[in-house]
């Protein structure tokens, strides 16, 4: 069933609700002052290859990887900071990937938003949309196999990749199998420059939900305290073997699709939309509502400290030596060893 909810699901406890408030709060903040800081790297030229920021999705982000705990998996996408961070990366390991430190990760072979961390449930970005959520898909099955339960899969789409073939193969797989996979949508008006006009016909994104048998709910994703009631219980469900769940964010890129791109394309009438509105302010106001201003003023001091502190550590990191690096993959019992790119 597809419902489309603009706040509360359920009660909790007054303590959980007030650490998953804070715990997004805090992811947001971080991911924004972070990726303001890794704009202006770029434009400082200390970072080859693109930038891409979430900037307006981060509570979205942050909400889904706030509903997370250890032992699940996340796949992110490029605009995921925030759902990084609040379900455990580092920070500087996102700087090392793109400032290029071999202390990271992925050791400075692969950098920017093509960065994962196996050990900690998150997956390395496949650029081809959609690919993710037959990835993660996979990885469920695989853990069913080997009789291993109570995991969820999470992975991150935007309103483009809903008409890719891969998500559909992938939705359709988990919603027969009925797996514990939450799809979340950034519905961001566009893929790329492309209009949602011109990618698909239906109103809603949450009415597909219906055609794969699967639930499906629709958030206003500019409401970051709605993101976390509906992320969290999202998860719950597919955790209590419910079956897979399509969560659809409604919002806007607050940027071009990269730093290289000015956005010009973006409808003015959107902009000065609900659905313009930047989440980060909106969860600042929230705080005060709440009588937390003081909280929020503090948690935005603290992440911009972190941010800076990080940038100096990671900057006087060794970057990868050709001549010292190990590449082999894997070796053999009998001593052969087999060359690897990884």
């Amino acid at each position: 069933m597809a419902t489309r909810t603009a706040g509360a699901v359920a009660s909790q406890s007054e303590q959980e609700l007030l650490l998953r408030n804070e715990r997004l709060g805090r992811a947001m903040l971080r991911a924004r002052l972070l990726e303001e800081k890794l704009g202006s790297l770029y434009r400082a030229g200390r970072i080859v290859g693109g930038v891409y920021l979430g900037r307006g999705q981060e509570a979205l982000s942050g909400a889904g990887g706030v509903a997370l705990r250890e032992g699940d998996v996340f796949a992110p996408l490029i605009r995921d900071m925030a759902g990084r961070l609040a379900f455990g990366e580092p920070m500087e390991d996102a700087l090392r990937a793109y400032l290029g430190s071999r202390l990271g990760p992925m050791r400075g072979r692969d950098g920017n938003i093509h960065r994962g961390d196996l050990s900690r449930g998150i997956l390395p970005m496949i650029s081809h949309l959609g690919a993710m959520v037959s990835t993660v898909s996979g990885m469920l099955m695989a853990r069913r196999m080997k009789k291993e339960r109570g995991a969820v899969g999470l992975t991150c789409v935007g309103d483009g990749a809903t008409s890719t073939g891969s998500f559909h193969e992938g939705l359709n797989l988990a919603a027969v199998e009925r797996l514990p996979l939450v799809v979340v949508v950034a519905d961001n008006g566009y893929a790329y420059s492309t209009p949602r006009e011109r990618q698909f016909a239906c109103v809603d994104l949450v009415d597909r939900a219906k055609g794969y048998g699967v639930a499906g709910v629709g958030v206003d994703g500019t409401d970051p305290i709605a993101c976390g009631e509906v992320l969290h219980h999202a998860v719950e469900r597919a955790r209590r073997g419910e079956g897979p769940q399509l969560v659809v964010g409604t919002l806007l890129r607050l940027c071009g699709h990269g730093e290289h791109d000015d956005g010009l394309y973006i409808d003015s009438t959107m902009k000065s939309s609900g659905r313009g509105r930047d989440c980060v302010q909106v969860m600042g106001e929230q705080m005060k509502k709440m009588g937390r201003g003081k909280d929020w003023t503090i948690w935005k001091e603290e992440a911009f400290r972190e941010v800076e502190e990080a940038v100096v550590k990671v900057s006087a990191e060794p970057v990868p030596d050709p001549f010292e690096e190990d590449w082999w993959a894997t070796q053999m019992g009998s001593g052969t060893e087999v060359m690897g790119s990884s």
